[in-house]
């Protein structure tokens, strides 16, 4: 995920979905004997979602948490959904393609994805919008961050 661009944290965060929406609409589009295919490309979902995940954790979702209960809610949540991914992830990660599940699996990821990137952009990105947050700021500290744990894996 090429992060570089000077994007505000909203917009860096909405092309990291569309881009990890891509990968699953990749990954189910591969036919039942593409084995090592399905791999990287899960392999590499893993990948985007840990590095989105952190970046949101660690610079996004703070930044959010100050501004009231009802971001506190919302940051509450998102973290919870978070947790929930990266159990899928961790066992993703150590399957092989032609184990059972390894496709189901990948295919629930996709899902509880959606409906957090669904969330995420319809609930909580309009509403931290309206906060007094220098985005532009976040979203380079967030792309930079990025770069490093993209660099890192």
């Amino acid at each position: 995920m090429a992060t570089n661009e000077a994007k505000d944290a909203i917009e860096l965060l909405t092309k990291q979905h569309r881009e990890v929406t891509e990968l699953f609409d990749q990954f189910e589009n591969l036919g039942d004997r593409a084995k090592a295919s399905k791999k990287k490309l899960a392999d590499k979902i893993c990948e985007n979602l840990v590095m989105h995940t952190m970046i949101e954790e660690e610079i996004f979702y703070p930044a959010v948490r100050g501004h009231g209960k009802e971001a506190e809610e919302m940051v509450d949540e998102a973290v919870v959904e978070h947790a929930s991914a990266k159990e899928l992830i961790a066992q993703i990660q150590e399957m092989d393609p032609d184990e059972d599940l390894f496709d189901a699996k990948v295919k629930v990821l996709g899902e509880q994805v959606e409906h957090h990137v669904e969330e995420e952009e319809k609930e909580m990105f309009p509403k931290v919008r309206k906060m007094d947050l220098d985005l532009k700021s976040i979203g380079q500290e967030m792309a930079a961050r990025a770069d490093e744990i993209m660099a890192s894996s």
